[in-house]
């Protein structure tokens, strides 16, 4: 049973047509890494995923049972989490804080509640040794983390909620590669423990170390799909640009 299966998915802003007839699928506990230049719809995807934006045509399965996501909310309860690439956290607050932010628990004292920073801190610091992720202190300000540690923060947020897939955009974006490593260790634990993930990135290297599978998407079209050993980094590019050889001989059957 596949946990999550899109078809034929359709969605257009205008005379733009973002996504036609795009199908994929996610099992349990695997990597999909999702791949294509700018403009190829992979955002778009995403949004739909997440609930931020609604298909115009096309159906969803999730756990062999057709779904709409019509808003973050759906998505959420189904068990979809996703991770922006400007991560959305909030610098002027330590960790702790931006893990449980607006999901804090409370105390009640003489009537009034308060937030439980003891609490908060210590459920914090389960989270970070659940998944081996290495911080200074959760009494820290994320104004004060490395880019790989930010980055871990966010994805730590969204562990609250027991996702069942996590969306990841552009994660290894402009960190160091140290820190590239780890935030990639970070994916293939949360791997181990069930998680399954999809992967947006233009880091190809990052896209064949961790994915089962990869979906190249070249104008709005999902035009291949490999697995992680049938590939390599050559032809991805070639399949990202439209080059392949077999792709200008599907052309040419087409045009005939």
């Amino acid at each position: 049973m596949s946990l999550l299966k899109l078809e034929k998915i359709e969605k257009s802003f205008g005379t733009i047509h973002a996504l036609k007839d795009v199908s994929l699928t996610l099992e349990r506990g695997s990597v999909l890494g999702i791949v294509g230049d700018n403009g190829a719809g992979k955002s778009t995807l995403m949004k739909i995923l997440s609930g931020a934006e609604i298909p115009d045509n096309g159906k969803i399965f999730f756990e062999d049972k057709e779904v709409e996501i019509n808003s973050p909310r759906d998505a959420r309860d189904m068990g979809i989490e996703m991770v922006y690439q400007d991560l959305s956290l909030c610098d002027t607050i330590n960790v702790a804080k931006n893990i449980f932010l607006g999901k804090e628990p409370v105390k009640e004292f003489l009537g009034f509640k308060f937030i439980d920073e003891k609490l908060i801190h210590k459920k914090a610091e389960e989270i970070l040794t659940r998944f081996g992720i290495n911080l200074p202190s959760t009494y820290a300000l994320v104004k004060k983390l490395s880019g790989g540690q930010r980055q871990t923060v966010a994805i730590s947020r969204t562990i609250l909620f027991n996702p069942k897939i996590l969306i990841l955009d552009e994660p290894t974006a402009a960190l160091a590669v140290k820190e590239v490593g780890k935030v990639l260790e970070l994916i293939k634990l949360l791997k181990s423990h069930g998680v399954a993930i999809i992967l947006i990135s233009h880091r190809l290297q990052d896209i064949i170390e961790v994915s089962d599978k990869i979906v190249v998407l070249y104008e709005g079209q999902n035009i291949a799909e490999r697995d992680k050993n049938e590939t390599n980094l050559v032809e991805l590019i070639q399949l990202i640009a439209r080059e392949s050889v077999g792709l200008r001989g599907k052309e040419n059957e087409e045009k005939e």
